[in-house]
């Protein structure tokens, strides 16, 4: 399993829309993928309700888990949603 540890730098934090565009990212997945507080029990990244249960928030560091063919570029596409100050 590739893991990534990403800081979020969306105001709102793994909110609202950020957790959205999120989660529709990581369901485009076939294999499993996660996201964990730093520290914390990782959930499923492809639940709203698991992600939005974290409660995220700006600044925060998360750890990203995923596995199976194409990780690197699922996580690549996640991190930049978190990366983002501002979601499209």
């Amino acid at each position: 399993m590739t893991q990534r540890n990403v800081k979020i730098e969306s105001k709102v934090g793994l909110h609202a829309r950020p957790a959205a565009l999120f989660v529709q990212a990581a369901a485009k997945a076939g294999g499993e993928v996660t996201v964990a507080k730093r520290g914390g029990d990782p959930v499923n990244a492809k639940s709203i309700l698991s992600v939005l249960g974290l409660d995220a928030r700006h600044g925060e560091e998360v750890v990203l888990s995923a596995d199976g063919d194409g990780a690197d570029a699922l996580l690549d596409e996640l991190e930049a949603i978190l990366s983002e100050v501002e979601p499209a």
